[in-house]
């Protein structure tokens, strides 16, 4: 292939001919909608950080799920802040918590919108760890038996799919196993395998009130410089029974995302995480680029990458692109 014999612009030169030969297709099916459920009525707080998003009380968000559902977003993912706090995160599996009471409403309102549940305790605890806390040491294997608690009242309330976001050793397989001992069997499991410790999750800990009140998560999350480990972490969520694993953050973690997807042939998710979300939307506020050009070439390359679904806070927004 030799110039001028080879001229790859001819294929470029007007839009229906790159339509023709485009690659990579991203569609409103690929979207998940992350929303924040919490306690009260009336409840509509807008999160400062993360503009255009909102805590829900239970009786508002099914209105918002509902407008999901009218832009064909096919899922949302649930994430709780609850109204009191404990050193073990008891409202987490409290059957009448906020989340459990979220997926009835959502699931009586919007019986067909695909509802997945976030397992993870650090939203429900006073300390904001992902684990029990013994002195300064987060504690795996106690916890494994809450997140499995967790995720039963979850299911239990109507959830369709959970995702453990908790980055304890062993925990997916827990979860299979409790599910599966309560005739739950063919609840999929939507693992957080490559959740690295990111500096990318700020906006998120101020939506859900979960920033760690000691110490950090990196003894538990993965260090960003590792790849190899990734692999494992996956492998190692796939054999204890996670249909769908996810990588997170997205945009920086976009060569694990490859990897996972072309080395193993699993259905993966990636996370479009807050930090993401909110740097894009600041740049376009202030005029400093074109805000729906870039959040389109950024879900785009994330589903270059590899990635069958991306949980992302502009779903909203990308679902009206995509199906304009």
């Amino acid at each position: 292939m030799v110039f001028p014999i080879t001229r790859l612009r001819r294929l470029r030169k007007n839009e229906n001919l790159r339509r023709m030969i485009r690659e990579t297709r991203l569609s409103v099916d690929n979207l998940i909608y992350p929303l924040f459920v919490t306690f009260g009525k009336g409840v509509k707080d807008e999160i400062s950080s993360m503009p255009g998003h909102y805590r829900f009380s239970v009786d508002k968000i099914t209105e918002e799920v509902k407008e999901a559902q009218n832009l064909k977003i096919p899922a949302i993912i649930l994430f709780g802040i609850p109204e009191h706090k404990d050193e073990v995160g008891s409202e987490a599996y409290n059957k009448c918590g906020v989340v459990q009471g979220a997926v009835k409403a959502i699931k009586s309102a919007t019986p067909e919108i695909i509802v997945i549940t976030d397992v993870c305790i650090d939203e429900y605890t006073s300390h904001g760890h992902c684990g029990l806390v013994k002195g300064d040491e987060i504690l795996n294997d106690p916890t494994l038996e809450l997140l499995s608690k967790m995720a039963l009242t979850h299911v239990e309330a109507g959830a369709d799919m959970v995702a453990p976001s908790d980055m304890m050793d062993g925990r997916v397989g827990a979860i299979r196993e409790t599910l599966d001992d309560n005739g739950f069997d063919n609840i999929p499991i939507m693992a957080y395998s490559a959740k690295y410790a990111s500096a990318f999750y700020g906006p998120f800990r101020e939506a859900a009130d979960s920033e760690p009140k000691f110490g950090d998560r990196k003894s538990y999350q993965m260090d960003p410089p590792n790849s190899e480990e990734a692999m494992r972490e996956v492998l190692l969520d796939i054999e204890e029974g996670a249909d769908i694993v996810m990588v997170k953050p997205a945009l920086p973690y976009l060569d694990i995302i490859y990897r996972v997807k072309h080395e193993l042939g699993m259905p993966v998710a990636a996370y479009n995480v807050s930090g993401e979300f909110s740097l894009i939307k600041a740049a376009g506020q202030k005029g400093w680029v074109d805000e729906e050009r870039v959040m389109m070439e950024a879900l785009i390359s994330i589903k270059r990458a590899g990635a069958d679904m991306i949980l992302t806070y502009f779903a909203k927004e990308a679902a009206r692109v995509l199906t304009a």
